[in-house]
């Protein structure tokens, strides 16, 4: 991972005991990335040198959102599921598809900023947005497939219909690893479901959560929804208990580490709520005396040093069988020994 020498941005919430809501020094605010010429295109993705970190339809003064932002947001995310669950799935799949293509026309800055906040490399952060992308697609032709059984009834000149209802407001925790694909994969799908989401990113890559959420509200906007649907709180683990405690969040996905996602299961479960859980592993390689070596090595490098080795299924142990030991273990070190660490956007 590359370790960033300057700040990036900063949290509107940081600048509280200033003067003024944006106050900062010129000198510092010459310092951030933002401000230097050869990340001008951050300014593309609507950010500035800070941001608001709370939208419930409207952008709020603070950086990051506290309990009482959580509140209001969810009561308008609430308020907008009864205007977007009304609309046809078809016509949801629609505004699905447009948010798609707002996506794949940012997709080099987007990925761009996925690598620079997270720090994997530039082609896997623009693969990212892709990711979400090709969910876009897949979830607007689901719109058109959201069916149910017709039934035999016992009375005559009667059918029984099986329907699919939408659940409501969907809590999505993400990662930072994943910062963008994680979002996508659950959004796409609940929207063309009818529901609407309140997403809250990881602290350590809030800036792509506002930058996404500044595209989809926008497509909202110009179809005249409310930017309520796709709702966001950047925050820390207070909005992400809030969220696990609130009887409101009908659906609660998070993805992170096992040990807080036992929390978060626990504390879904004590209200009788539905959660979806996508936590770390500890994923292996086993190696038969048989194996082909030219897909064992590179398959385990990448799948250790991938993402900066920051994957749920990153691997963490080789079982090798002990005729080729000492072989798989040679070319290891010539593998990773080519390994470059450093700027995540060298092409090299």
């Amino acid at each position: 991972m590359w370790r960033l020498p300057r700040a990036l941005c900063v949290h509107a919430a940081k600048t509280s005991k200033l003067p003024g809501p944006w106050s900062r020094p010129a000198a510092f605010m010459s310092t951030l990335l933002i401000n230097q010429p050869q990340y001008a295109w951050l300014k593309e993705l609507g950010l500035r040198e800070e941001n608001e970190g709370v939208y419930n339809g409207s952008w709020g003064g603070r950086g990051e959102a506290s309990v009482a932002d959580y509140e209001e947001t969810v009561k308008k995310a609430r308020e907008a599921w009864k205007i977007w669950a009304d609309i046809p799935a078809p016509k949801r799949g629609e505004i699905v598809r447009q948010i798609g293509d707002a996506l794949r026309e940012k997709i080099q800055v987007l990925g761009s900023l996925v690598s620079l906040e997270m720090g994997k490399i530039l082609v896997e952060g623009v693969g990212e947005v892709q990711e979400y992308v090709d969910i876009c697609d897949y979830a607007v032709g689901l719109s058109r497939m959201i069916g149910g059984p017709i039934l035999p009834s016992e009375r005559s000149g009667h059918a029984l219909i099986e329907q699919w209802n939408p659940i409501g407001l969907v809590g999505i925790i993400t990662a930072f690893n994943f910062p963008v694909a994680v979002y996508g994969w659950n959004n796409a799908i609940a929207m063309i479901c009818g529901n609407v989401c309140l997403w809250k990113g990881a602290p350590t890559t809030s800036l792509i959560s506002v930058a996404v959420t500044k595209i989809i509200a926008k497509v909202l906007e110009d179809n005249k929804l409310p930017g309520a649907i796709c709702s966001l709180t950047c925050g820390g683990a207070d909005i992400g208990t809030a969220m696990a405690k609130d009887e409101r969040v009908n659906l609660l996905s998070f993805t992170g580490s096992t040990q807080v996602g036992k929390q978060v299961g626990l504390m879904v479960q004590e209200r009788f709520g539905r959660s979806l859980l996508e936590l770390g592993g500890n994923n292996a390689i086993i190696a038969f005396e048989d194996a082909d070596l030219s897909l064992v090595v590179p398959s385990a490098l990448f799948a250790a040093v991938g993402t900066a080795g920051q994957r749920c299924t990153t691997v963490r142990r080789l079982f090798i069988h002990e005729s080729i030991h000492d072989e798989v273990v040679n070319r290891l070190k010539k593998a990773y020994a080519q390994i470059r660490v450093g700027n995540p956007w060298d092409p090299n």
